[in-house]
C-alpha cells in the first residue's frame, strides 16, 4: 500500500523538486527545418546567446527533413562550431510531418523541458527566459507564446494575412473554448512528459496540430501559462501558408469541434 501511495504522489513530488532546484533543469530546443539554410545560422546564434547570457542549461536539436537547399550542410557546420553537446543534428530523409519531427527530436533530447519554435526567425529566443520564469512562477505544464494578449503582436504581415489569422483564432475560440488566447502559435515550452503525452493523443497534421495540442491539454487538465511575444514574418525564404493549408485548417477545426 505504501509503495502504491508513493507511486501516485511521485509526479507532484517531482514538480515540487523542480521548483526548488531550477538550476538542475535542462531545456531542449526542437528545431524542425525545411529549406532554412539562410535562417538557421542566425537563429542558432541567437539561441546560444540567449541561453549563455541567462546561465540556462540547454541543447538545440535540429531535425532537418531532407532540405534540398543545403540546410543539413549548414547544420553540420554549426554542430562543429558550437559543439555536439549543444547543437545536435538529427536529420530525416524526407518531410514526414511536424508531430513526427517532435517525436524524433524527443528521442534524442536529454532535457526535462522541451521548447518548440520556428527556425525562420519568426520567434525570437529573447522570450525564452520569460517563458522559463513564467513556468516557475505558476509551475505550469505548458507555457505558450501569444500574439493576441498584452504586448504581443504580429509584424511584417499584410492586412489579408492578419485578417485570416485573427479570424481563424476568433472562430477557434468560439467553437473550442480552449482556455488559451493563441492556439495556432508554435512557440511553446512543455514539460517533456507532457509533450510526449499530448503527441500520443493528437491526430491532426499541419497547422491544426498546434491547435489540437492546446485543446488536448485542456482535456487532460494540464495547466497553461502565456507570455506575450512579437511574431515577425520570415526574412528569408517563402512562407509555407497557402490555400491548401487554409482549407486543411478549416477541416481540422470542424473535426476538433465534433470530437472534443
Amino acid at each position: 500500500m505504501a509503495s502504491s501511495e508513493a507511486s501516485r504522489s511521485s509526479p507532484r513530488s517531482r514538480r515540487e523538486l523542480e521548483v526548488r532546484n531550477p538550476r538542475q533543469d535542462k531545456y531542449s530546443v526542437l528545431l524542425p527545418t525545411y529549406n532554412e539554410r539562410e535562417n538557421l545560422p542566425l537563429i542558432v546564434w541567437l539561441l546560444v546567446k540567449s541561453f549563455s547570457e541567462s546561465g540556462i542549461n540547454y541543447e538545440v536539436i535540429i531535425i532537418d527533413d531532407g532540405s534540398p537547399d543545403g540546410t543539413r550542410d549548414v547544420a553540420e557546420q554549426l554542430e562543429k562550431i558550437y559543439g555536439a553537446d549543444r547543437i545536435l543534428l538529427r536529420p530525416r530523409e524526407k518531410k514526414l510531418g511536424l508531430g513526427t519531427a517532435y517525436i524524433h527530436g524527443m528521442k534524442h533530447a536529454t532535457g526535462n523541458y522541451i521548447i518548440i519554435m520556428d527556425a525562420d526567425l519568426s520567434h525570437h529566443p529573447k522570450f525564452i527566459p520569460e517563458f522559463i520564469r513564467k513556468q516557475k512562477e505558476g509551475n505550469f505544464d505548458i507555457v505558450s507564446g501569444t500574439r493576441y494578449k498584452g504586448s504581443g503582436g504580429v509584424y511584417g504581415w499584410d492586412l489579408k494575412r492578419k485578417i485570416i489569422s485573427r479570424g481563424a483564432n476568433f472562430i477557434t475560440q468560439i467553437l473550442l473554448r480552449p482556455g488559451a488566447s493563441d492556439l495556432t502559435g508554435s512557440f511553446r515550452l512543455y514539460r517533456k512528459e507532457v509533450l510526449q503525452k499530448l503527441i500520443e493523443k493528437c491526430v491532426s497534421k499541419g497547422y491544426v496540430f498546434q491547435m489540437e495540442m492546446i485543446v488536448r491539454a485542456r482535456q487532460l487538465n494540464y495547466t497553461i501559462g502565456e507570455v506575450p511575444i512579437s511574431f515577425v514574418d520570415r526574412v528569408y525564404g517563402e512562407s509555407k501558408l497557402g490555400g491548401n493549408e487554409i482549407v486543411s485548417f478549416l477541416k481540422g477545426l470542424l473535426t476538433l469541434f465534433a470530437t472534443t
